[in-house]
Parts: structure tokens; sequence; C-alpha cells
């Protein structure tokens, strides 16, 4: 009895024992104060840290041994996580490798008392000169580190821990964590410069600021770099760029570090460019003058690739455009098209880039003190908003000079001004080199990079041109994605690094070398909702069936219908939009994929019957709209949701036009007041999602009216010239029963 009544008695205490308790917090968050209490804290924490879990364990334990002051335990620890972290990993041996090079300095400081700049030059040589070229690239980022922040995080921390006394197990690890961030980059950081500055000019040779000459008698400013230990000419991976700043020699040097000739060129004006700078218009030449500079080189064997994204996707185009021997591929990622998306998007001009041409042109660098003034310009939107205004009078509103937005002002059509800077019609059919394309659904230039696509294959059917889209924003689509986007968790799969794309692609075309594994066919595109990619031969292939489904008016009230059969004869939906009232500002297409409400504004919302079945919606959608208004012109647009059986509506796609070029961007056809009338449209903008069996097909049906673009007062003059003054009578429209959307559909054939 005895012996079985101790036994759980000593179980008892010996479980209690292992149990971690709390532990006293420090005192203040003075250097000094920290100094003797966090390696204190450390020590106490490793002495009873339970977590039997390697990777979570290693995590903090090197951590909690670089405070504590064992720098050789934690050599030993991170050394042991890093292939635990690296599976997946592209790159190895590089986690934490700036906190390895730390503790060897600390180590050798405190065996041999080596003056730490000295030791962890020796460190530094040890780790990250240790790597190949490409991974010592990737490491530089290691070192990209807000010190000021981590201070503040760290009192922060301190002084949420002292008021309470006591501290948590999970509380001293992160106590602990924040301390030796701080530690760490604080001794790291005033060497880290010099260091990679040293690393860099032992791996690559770097020229800055070349000048090249265009046929015209400019020059542009021209960066190079080239691996050295090279043995002959070299590919290159060549970039166009107006955003003249310190990340452009790190690009080049990204290329290098990839085994490419690196080249970063700048548009004329910026950099060394002793001219003015002027976007768009003289790019396409100019790259072209690069281009065949670059074949010329010793350090060349001819063939050029270009890539890069937003505008750099623009000056891609416009050089190919030219058609210059040595460009062998160009991997354009979210590219501007201008007159097709910037400054206009459906032939209505958009505010946000009003901004843009001061951004770029007011000296050699960026303005970036003033573009991103965001207070500033959402003040003017609204100010010339409720002015009612001309949207020319902007400038003068402003009160600073914006001559470039004033000159794409006077051509509202896709006139020959915008036709020139990139391929136009049958101009494509002569562009037969590979093209790579990224994009994402929620890119703002979703549009422009299908624009490319479409006219690429309309001009040239064998075109080989190869699409990518997922997921992504402007940043993601051109960079790298991000797990969630706007309140949308991506599927697993679709998480993509794009900058390892582009070396694959480029290796694949001027090497021979592999076909990336993502791009198994013409189209590649992720299925949202599936965790699934799918690949197609063409954007036709997306889809083998459709929906129509028709705009239903509910007799009384806002409960708007989607229905599988046109209304009833007679069944029509008035609208008036008074374009005086100035009592709402903004709004535009949705800032989140995944939310609650949808904002239907100078507009109706339309709601279709559950659907009985999962149904992959994949491509453009489209419509047709019937009409009678009283107006010659009015700018409109259509957003398509999923609402999901939980209530949630989640964003799809989107649409922004003016009526009078619908049928045309070139062409200005104004509406007739008082007759029946149709708007037949397609969506710029490809979506692919699995709705969900129980959800409903929702659009938004709304007049653009609203401080972030033009104000269509439907006169017919140029609508930049427009005021408040033209908006005497309301707008009305009548929309007719033949009005309807056509989504694009995916059905799996039956099994055989």
């Amino acid at each position: 009895m005895h012996r079985l009544f101790c036994l759980p008695l000593l179980l008892l205490v010996t479980v209690a024992q292992a149990q971690p308790r709390d532990f006293a917090a420090p005192t203040s968050a003075a250097p000094d104060v920290l100094a003797q209490a966090m390696p204190a804290l450390a020590r106490q924490v490793l002495a009873q840290y339970p977590e039997q879990d390697a990777d979570t364990r290693l995590g903090h334990v090197f951590r909690l041994q670089l405070v504590a002051g064992d720098f050789a335990g934690a050599l030993e620890s991170i050394r042991a996580l890093r292939p635990l972290r690296e599976v997946k990993s592209p790159v190895k041996g590089i986690t934490f490798l700036q906190y390895e090079a730390h503790a060897r300095a600390k180590l050798e400081q405190a065996t041999h008392g080596t003056p730490y700049a000295q030791a962890l030059s020796t460190a530094f040589q040890q780790t990250f000169g240790a790597l190949d070229d490409r991974a010592a690239f990737q490491a530089t980022g290691m070192f990209r580190f807000d010190l000021e922040r981590a201070r503040r995080e760290l009192e922060a921390g301190v002084e949420d821990a002292r008021k309470s006394g006591r501290v948590s197990l999970a509380q001293a690890l992160d106590l602990v964590r924040l301390y030796q961030v701080h530690q760490s980059f604080q001794e790291l950081l005033p060497q880290a410069e010099t260091l990679w500055a040293e690393d860099d000019a032992r791996r690559y040779v770097i020229e800055r600021d070349l000048l090249v000459r265009t046929p015209d008698g400019a020059s542009v400013s021209v960066i190079v770099a080239r691996p050295r230990k090279a043995s002959g000419p070299l590919p290159t991976a060549m970039s166009f760029t107006i955003y003249a700043q310190d990340d452009n020699v790190r690009e080049a040097v990204r290329s290098a570090a990839n085994g490419f000739a690196g080249v970063t060129a700048n548009t004329r004006g910026k950099r060394g460019s002793p001219q003015a700078p002027v976007p768009f218009e003289h790019d396409g030449a100019d790259a072209t003058a690069v281009i065949d500079w670059v074949s010329r080189q010793p350090w060349s064997d001819g063939q050029v690739g270009m890539f890069g994204g937003s505008y750099e996707g623009f000056t891609q185009w416009a050089a190919a455009k030219h058609g210059h021997p040595a460009l062998k591929t160009i991997m354009p990622s979210v590219p501007v098209a201008p007159g097709i998306d910037v400054p206009m998007q459906g032939n209505v001009f958009q505010s946000f880039f009003y901004k843009w041409p001061r951004y770029v042109t007011l000296d050699k660098g960026l303005a970036d003190a003033d573009y991103f003034d965001g207070a500033r310009w959402d003040a003017l939107d609204e100010r010339w908003f409720a002015s009612g205004e001309p949207y020319r009078a902007l400038e003068r509103l402003d009160g600073r000079p914006n001559p470039f937005y004033q000159r794409w002002l006077k051509h509202p059509g896709y006139d020959a001004y915008w036709r020139k800077m990139i391929p136009y019609r049958e101009e494509f059919a002569r562009i037969r080199i590979p093209v790579l394309t990224t994009t994402g659904y929620y890119d703002g230039c979703s549009l422009s990079a299908m624009y490319y696509l479409t006219e690429h294959l309309k001009y040239a059917k064998d075109a080989n041109h190869t699409f990518v889209i997922g997921p992504y924003d402007h940043v993601g689509a051109q960079r790298g994605s991000s797990d969630e986007l706007m309140g949308y968790r991506i599927d697993p799969v679709a998480r993509l690094d794009v900058m390892e794309l582009r070396y694959q692609w480029l290796n694949h075309v001027l090497r021979k070398g592999p076909r990336p594994e993502l791009l198994k066919d013409r189209i590649n595109h992720q299925v949202m909702g599936t965790n699934t990619w799918k690949h197609a031969p063409g954007l036709q292939a997306l889809s083998n069936a459709s929906l129509e489904l028709y705009l239903d008016p509910a007799p009384s009230g806002d409960a708007h219908r989607l229905a599988l059969k046109p209304p009833a004869p007679g069944m029509v939906l008035h609208q008036r939009v008074d374009l005086k009232d100035r009592s709402e500002g903004r709004h535009s297409e949705p800032a989140r994929i995944v939310d609650t409400t949808v904002d239907a504004r100078n507009g109706f919302t339309f709601v279709s019957e559950p659907l009985d079945a999962p149904a992959e919606v994949s491509g453009l959608f489209s419509g047709q709209l019937d009409f009678i208004t009283n107006k010659k012109d009015f700018d409109f647009n259509v957003v398509l949701f999923e609402r999901t059986k939980g209530g949630e509506y989640f964003y799809l796609s989107y649409v922004l036009a003016r009526a009078s070029y619908v049928a045309d961007r070139a062409q200005r056809r104004l509406l007739t007041p008082g007759k029946p009338q149709r708007l037949t449209f397609q969506s710029g903008r490809m979506t692919s999602r699995k709705l969900e069996a129980g959800s409903q097909v929702v659009i938004v049906l709304a007049i653009n009216k609203q401080a972030q673009s033009q104000v269509n007062y439907g006169t017919g003059k140029d609508v930049s010239s427009e005021s408040i003054a033209d908006a005497k009578v309301p707008l009305d429209i009548t929309w007719l029963g033949g009005s309807r959307i056509t989504l694009p559909l995916w059905r799996e054939p039956p099994a055989p």
C-alpha cells in the first residue's frame, strides 16, 4: 500500500519540476539594465526549455544561446536548424547565415580578444564569401534591416513585461528574440555595407553610368554587371526602366549572379543622361539602341533577353516593335500599355496617374516625397470633384505644372500618338521571338497584359507567347506572391517566385535549358479554390461551356435578379444619376477580394439563384447592355462577384468603359439620345475560380461618377473639357430586358 501510494506522488513531483514556470521581467529597457538581465533570462529559459520538435526547439535555442553568450552552442544549433528550414528552398545554405557570421565573430572576440570588426570580416568571408554567386546575392537581403524599428519593438516588449513583473515562457522567448535581433544587427550593420561592397568587387565587374548614344543624338545611362569568373562571352539579361534608383545596380548584379551579363538601362533623361525625361515616347527606339550596343560588346555573345515589370514590361514590347535581331526573348511582367490601361482605362482617364509624370520627370532620380504624399493627392482629387471644374483643371488646382498629363488628355482615343509606342495590329505578326507574360487576376495592369496576348495571337496565331496568371496583384506578379492577398488566403500551389521563373526562362531560351516546369502550355492559370494549376493552348480552350444570365429587374425594391431566361416583356429598370451631386467622392474597383458587402453606389446589384453544383468560371466574362438614355455618352462599370453560402462576396473581375468607345477604343461613336441601343463588351481582366455549390453569381452595374477619374457629363464634347455646368439635366437610363452577361465555364468531360 505504501509503495503504491508514493508512486503517484513521485510522478506528480517530477511532472511539476518539468513544467516551465514564469520568469522575472527586466526592470527597465535601459541598455545597461538589459545587458545584465537578458543573458540571465536566456540562461534560465535554456535550463528548462521543454520543446521537443527539432525545428521549433532549435529556432528558439540558437537565439537563447546567442543572448546567453554561448556562441559555440549557437553555431551548432544554427547549422542543425538550417537543413530543416531549407527543405523546399531553391537556394541552400543561407538560412540565419547572418547570425552564424555574428556568432563566429563573437566567439573569436571572446576567445582571443580580436576586435569585433576584424573578427566579423573574417567570419563574413568564411560564411557569405564561401557561397556561390547566386546564393550570395539572395543572402544580401538579410542585411536590409530597420534597426530603429527593432529598438522600438524591444522597448515596447520590455515595458509590457515590466508592468506585470513576471513573464511566461512564451513571453520570455519573445523578449529574448527581440533583444537578440536588435543586438545582433546593432553590431552587424555598421560593417555590412563595406563587407558587401568588397564581396561584390571580388565577384563582379560593375560599370556604372555608361552613356549609349541613340540614333537621334540623345544618350541613355547604362549599368553593366558581369561575373568575374566568366570564361567567355555571355548572353545578356536586360531591363530598361524609367525608375532611376539604387536598385538599378542591384538588378544588374542579380542577373550577373545568375550567370548572365546584367544590364540595366534607364530611359533618356534619367541618371547620367543629359536630356530631359520623357515618359513612353522614345523608349522603343532608345531600348533598341542599347540592345544594338550590347550585341557589339566583347563580353556579349550577341543574345539579349529583356525582363521586368510594369513600365519595364511596356519597354520590352516597345523594343520588340523595332525587331532588333539580337533581341531573342522578352519576359514582360504586369506590363503597362499606354493608352490601354494608363493613363486611361476603357478610355476613362484615371486620377491616380496624374501624380506619376511628376514622380518620374522632376529630376534625374525619383520624386519620392512628392509621389508618396497620399493625403495631398487625395485632397486634390476631392477638391477637384467638389469644384465641378473640368478635368483638365486638375493642373491649375494643383498649382504646379504637369505638361505630360495635359499632353495625354489631348488623346482620349487610342490614336496614332499611343499606337506608335507599342506594336499595333499587323506589327504584332512580326514578333516571332519567345514571349513569357506574367500577371495576376488582381493586377491593375492585367488589362494590358491581356491586350498584348490577344493582339499577338490575333495577328500571329502561332506566336510563341506563354502566359502565366494567378491570384496576384501588381507587385506579386512581377516579384513573388504572398500567402494572403486583399483578404484572400491563396491556395498553397499558387505560391510563385517570379524572379526564379525569370532566370529559368532566360536559361531556357538563351542557353537551350529545360523549359520551366510550370509552363506546360500557352495559358497557365491557377484555378482559385482548387489548389491546382491548369494549362491550355489558348484562351478559347479555358472554357467549354457558358452561363448566360439576364438582368431581371424587380417590380419594386432592390432585389434584382440574374435569371436564366429573359424577363417578361416590358420589364425595364430606370436609373437616374444626378451628375451635379457631389455628396460622394471615392469609390472604385473593390479593395478586397473577400468582403461582406459590395459597393453599388450609382448602380444596381443583380443576384442569381444559388448554383445547384460547383462551377468553374475561367476566362473573360462578357455582356450585352440594352438601354435608352437621354445623353450622348456615359461611363459605366460592371463588377463580377461570387456570393458564397456563408454570405461573403468574392471579387472576380471588373469592367470600366466609356460607352462611346466600347465598339472601338480608337474611334468615338456617340450615343443617340432617346433611342434603344446596345453595348456589347468583354472584360479584359481574366478570372479563374471554382464557385461552390450554393453560391450565387452577383454583378454590380453602375455609372462611374467619382473623384478618382473623369466625370462624363454626356454632352458629347471632350470629356476633359466638360464641367458641372453641363450637368443641368440628370443622366437617365432605362435598362431594357435583353441585357445580360455571359460567364465562361469549364465542365469536366464525362468519364469514358
